[in-house]
């Protein structure tokens, strides 16, 4: 039985969007679903990947990103990478191949000016009933905001970031 499936946004300042969207992943492949999984502006080795190499049959991930977070002026490599994996990302959905798209940090590669937030909002809007789509990353745009069923703001209440304590292997990377 196919139901209607749902566009989903993790956003906020606080830690746990991508965690929430890989936690969806691993439920949708334990379901049987094949996953998509772009990232955007991450070109690094996570923990996660490792993990999810373990589910290769049913979790595709790409990464749309150099080998750094981007905390300065994006470059044209920057802009290009996004632009790359927002067209995998439109084949992906419109494929029929997977049931779970999920396009992680595209709010942040949307505030960077990577992506166009008209182009995010027609990816949405043009999504076949049965792919469920998740959005993830901090400032998401309004117009995302607006046309998602679901969205969760994780805020940020305390964290030890706050008091020098770097990303860890095996929890934030």
């Amino acid at each position: 039985m196919t139901t209607k499936a749902y566009t989903h946004v993790y956003t906020g300042d606080g830690k746990g969007k991508t965690t929430a969207a890989l936690g969806l992943a691993l439920r949708a492949a334990g379901a049987g679903w094949p996953v998509f999984l772009g990232q955007f502006v991450k070109g690094m080795h996570y923990s996660e990947l490792a993990a999810l190499e373990r589910f290769a049959d049913l979790i595709t991930v790409r990464q749309f990103g150099r080998a750094c977070f981007i905390e300065h002026e994006p470059e044209e490599a920057d802009v290009l990478a996004a632009q790359q994996g927002l067209a995998e990302c439109k084949e992906a959905i419109a494929s029929d191949d997977y049931r779970l798209v999920i396009l992680d940090e595209a709010n942040v590669a949307a505030a960077l000016g990577l992506l166009c937030v008209n182009e995010l909002v027609r990816l949405i809007e043009s999504k076949p009933s049965d792919v469920e789509l998740v959005i993830t990353g901090r400032w998401a745009p309004q117009p995302v905001l607006d046309r998602a069923d679901l969205v969760t703001e994780m805020r940020e209440v305390k964290h030890y970031y706050r008091q020098g304590v770097l990303a860890r292997v095996g929890v934030e990377k």
